[in-house]
């Protein structure tokens, strides 16, 4: 009762909650009924069908009895030893069964209706902790909480039981996850498609300053999530010939002479916010075609036996193998492969079953490709359409264009993917053949298009890179076969059609169009940071349901003020982020066993270490901080503004000047935190192994955060969304999404530095000519041992300052300590500061994933709303026929 009294509810415009809420056991909530599925159940039995016809009631005895069901019938243990981690998977599981009344009928919905689907294709799904956004999505969590209370445990203790699922390396696979949760919750049918591996990218660790990488076995203790679909598996090969056959007098191509492996679907239900509907992520596990080879066995070769079945387990052992070795190229190729072949074969198994004609593929099918690792769908599909059902090329080409979309995540031309036309050969002899195929009818059409066109333009838009080695440029096949390619924010949708892909775009400008990223409130609003969650549902309106639709937060700063409400908001907001800032300090007792003083302000850095992002200008920060109350009297420290610096990021194994920078910021870190005359005033902290969960605790209590990429690299962000959305400003160049986000809090609240994209070809030629005074001071206090050793990064820095500084961290120092100064100085106000933050929440609307998925279904999917019937009282109410249905 007290913690029912404490939070603020939110209340929903459709609330799946009260139709649930009965605390008269024998009440029902039945479920939709579809007539022509239920001719079909009683055709078997009618009992079958009153057993299935309700849903479970949502009290709290109720989940109570359902857990401890799972803990003693699923688990196997008994009341004499439960602890957190059984109570979590009985937790779960009882929360899953929830969840698959849901999905289940959402699966009846979609078979009955048939809408279009959205297809999502991504080599990264970052998900994170499942438990939590279930419980917030399907407004439970305030039962569960009471009903585990009950039993003796405290729901926050089994959310930390839970273990971050590792199918995801940063922002490419966390807004993959955003949008899946805004696909369901926008009522949009889709699924997302990608590959179940055993490891993660690897557990960062830190010893001796370094980065150290273990392995991420995420699946150790189980997930209760996932649903094994041994019923839902196909056939994927490797390697081989083509030949050429003739069938029913006209000759085709055939695959033969494959190694072939079996792709098993996990399927994982995705609940969404306010909704009945369930959408799914079905990731990809590979086995052997044959399992064991008990001949080899017989005749004692052990290792022989089991051979293909540890071949095939390496497909999707692990995201991101090193491919800095041929094997390990080929077996990243294998894993894009792998997971693309069964994914094509599903969704043409579905769009099969309504015995629809080829032409209708694109009408009931939008497939996405999530960055360029999917792309090798595209001639999988043509080789499934010419050589498996025999259309005719153009036919299935034509098919293809209109059919898939691609969404590029880079303006960096070295990170576009290229494969060796000899591994692809090798590997997918029939794909290469299609690829030159897909190539030549193209180069054509073009020349058709425009006979003056130039060499150097056809070379550019080829698909084949003809230098040596010859390669296969995955970007230009995205393009030729999408029917649309965006960017992911409006600066970076800019220079794809001006610089990247400028020859692309100008024989072909329809295709291109733009879709700024954003995250979901629900994770990083409502399950991050309750307290500010409580806090704008009380302020902006107890009616409005903002976490499905935050521009309604918009006129909150206007209401306050008319209200003279705003400094009685802004001293609660303090409390809140004073709140969150306990629990990162808890984080940094444990890990670090340091204590640090909330009150300081909390500066943040985190995300994937890179020399573009420029984690080493931060650092330069630092030290600069450093030296300047070393060298301040004491009445100078004492006025100067407090802060605990920290930064977090994996760096790539192979990456050796990333994992430079975090050995230089861990190194720097433990001489500010040791010199008793500086950590009263600064402290800082190089967090290991950044992920969801860490981030979930790090970002509400961030007063302010650091995007400071060269302008013009960072395709977009989300990150910074994440902050502006918890209550932290920014400190940040003009580029990625940041301009957007100052378009619509207002610059004046947002604090910018640094270069802008056209002034950075000017400051590259200026490099080498003047290098700050302060800087060089930085520097050489680095290169004077003061850390320690640095002999590893020495030349780097050395080369820095000399000219050699391709991200312009000489050309942007001065302007950086200048915002940072500002910064101090305004920070000493809270109260305007915390203003400053309140319309940084209020305005951040335009940044959901709801918008973006939105942007995506109107303007490149075509896919229209398709929401499931929520369920009723009266059993008279639930039967829903065909056709009332189709025509919803």
């Amino acid at each position: 009762k007290e913690l029912e009294t404490q939070k603020t509810q939110i209340r929903r415009k459709k609330s799946v909650i009260t139709i649930h809420e009965d605390l008269n056991l024998g009440e029902k909530n039945y479920r939709t009924e579809f007539v022509g599925l239920r001719a079909k159940l009683e055709e078997k039995t009618q009992k079958l069908w009153s057993l299935m016809d309700s849903y479970q009631p949502r009290d709290p005895l109720t989940i109570q009895k359902s857990i401890i069901s799972h803990v003693e019938y699923t688990l196997a243990r008994t009341r004499f030893n439960l602890d957190g981690r059984c109570m979590f998977h009985g937790t779960a599981l009882s929360m899953r069964d929830r969840i698959l009344e849901n999905w289940n009928d959402t699966q009846n919905y979609t078979k009955m209706n048939n809408p279009k689907r959205l297809y999502y294709l991504s080599i990264e799904f970052l998900l994170g902790r499942l438990l939590q956004n279930a419980l917030i999505n399907l407004d439970l969590e305030d039962k569960y909480k009471e009903a585990l209370n009950e039993l003796g445990f405290k729901l926050e203790e089994i959310y930390e039981e839970e273990h971050d699922a590792a199918l995801g390396n940063g922002g490419l696979g966390r807004l993959a996850a955003c949008y899946l949760d805004s696909l369901t919750s926008m009522n949009y049918i889709g699924w997302g498609y990608g590959i179940r591996y055993d490891y993660g990218i690897f557990r960062q660790g830190i010893e001796n300053f370094q980065q150290k990488e273990y392995p991420d076995y995420w699946l150790v203790k189980g997930n209760p999530w996932e649903i094994q679909r041994l019923d839902v598996n196909y056939k994927v090969g490797f390697y081989g010939h083509c030949v050429e056959k003739e069938v029913n007098g006209r000759k085709v191509k055939s695959w033969e002479g494959r190694q072939e492996v079996l792709a098993i679907a996990y399927d994982n239900p995705i609940p969404g916010w306010n909704t009945t509907n369930c959408n799914t992520l079905r990731l990809w596990k590979s086995f052997s075609g044959e399992e064991f080879n008990f001949d080899a066995f017989n005749k004692g070769d052990y290792d022989e036996s089991s051979k293909s079945r540890e071949d095939a387990g390496y497909i999707t052992s692990v995201l991101y193998p090193n491919d800095s070795t041929p094997s390990g190229k080929e077996l990243r190729l294998k894993q894009q492969y792998f997971f693309v072949s069964a994914t094509i074969q599903d969704i043409i198994r579905r769009f099969l079953a309504y015995e629809q004609p080829w032409s209708e593929l694109p009408n009931q099918v939008a497939i996405q490709l999530n960055d360029t690792h999917p792309a090798i769908a595209i001639p999988e599909l043509l080789r499934q359409l010419i050589d498996v059902y025999y259309l005719d090329f153009n036919e299935a080409l034509d098919i293809i264009k209109k059919t898939f979309a691609y969404t590029n995540h880079t303006v960096l031309p070295e990170a576009l993917e290229k494969w060796g036309v000899d591994l692809l050969g090798n590997l997918l002899p029939r794909h290469l053949e299609l690829i030159y195929l897909i190539n030549h009818f193209f180069l054509e059409e073009v020349k058709i298009m425009n006979p003056f066109i130039s060499n150097e333009t056809l070379s550019n838009i080829s698909i084949i890179e003809e230098y040596h080695p010859k390669k296969i440029k995955m970007a230009n096949l995205s393009i030729v076969c999408s029917h649309k390619v965006n960017g992911v924010a409006a600066l970076h949708s800019m220079l794809l059609k001006t610089v990247l892909f400028k020859d692309f775009h100008q024989i072909f400008p329809e295709k291109f169009t733009n879709v700024t990223n954003g995250v979901t409130p629900r994770r990083w609003i409502a399950a991050a940071f309750p307290e500010l969650t409580s806090l704008l549902t009380e302020y902006s309106g107890e009616e409005k349901d903002w976490l499905s639709d935050m521009t309604l937060l918009k006129e909150m700063p206007n209401s306050l003020k008319l209200n003279n409400q705003i400094e009685e908001f802004v001293n609660k907001f303090a409390l809140a982020k004073k709140d969150a800032k306990l629990r990162l300090k808890e984080v940094v007792k444990d890990k670090f066993n340091i204590e640090i003083d909330e009150s300081f302000m909390f500066d943040v850095m985190v995300k994937r270490i890179h020399e573009y992002k420029r984690q080493v200008l931060n650092i330069f920060h630092w030290i600069y901080k450093y030296l300047k109350i070393k060298r301040a009297s004491k009445e100078e420290r004492e006025k100067m503004t407090k802060r605990v610096f920290f930064m977090g990021g994996k760096a790539a194994p192979g990456y050796l000047t990333a994992k430079s920078i975090i050995r230089l910021a861990n190194m720097v870190a433990d001489k500010i935190n040791k010199d008793d005359d500086v950590n009263q005033y600064i402290k800082a902290f190089f967090l290991p192994n950044y992920c969801v969960s860490l981030a979930q605790v790090i970002i509400p209590a961030a007063d302010i955060s650091q995007h400071i990429s060269t302008a013009g690299y960072e395709a977009s962000g989300t990150s910074n969304m994440k902050f502006a959305m918890t209550g932290s400003l920014i400190v940040g160049t003009r580029d990625g999404a940041n301009i957007e986000i100052a378009e619509e809090i207002g610059e004046e609240n947002i604090f910018f530095f640094g270069k802008k994209v056209n002034e950075i070809a000017e400051a590259r030629s200026q490099l080498g000519k003047h290098c700050p005074e302060t800087l060089k001071d930085v520097v050489g206090y680095i290169l004077g041992g003061n850390f320690g050793d640095t002999s590893y990064i020495n030349d780097y820095l050395n080369s820095m300052i000399h000219g050699s500084d391709y991200y312009l961290l000489t050309a942007d120092f001065d302007s950086y300590i200048k915002v940072q100064e500002q910064v101090d100085k305004e920070y000493q106000d809270k109260k305007n500061w915390y203003k400053k933050t309140l319309l940084s929440i209020s305005r951040m609307g335009y940044f959901s994933s709801d918008r973006s998925i939105e942007d995506y279904a109107k303007g490149i999917w075509n896919i229209k709303k398709a929401e499931v019937q929520e369920p009723v009282k009266d059993s008279n109410q639930r039967r829903v026929s065909r056709i009332s249905l189709k025509s919803n």
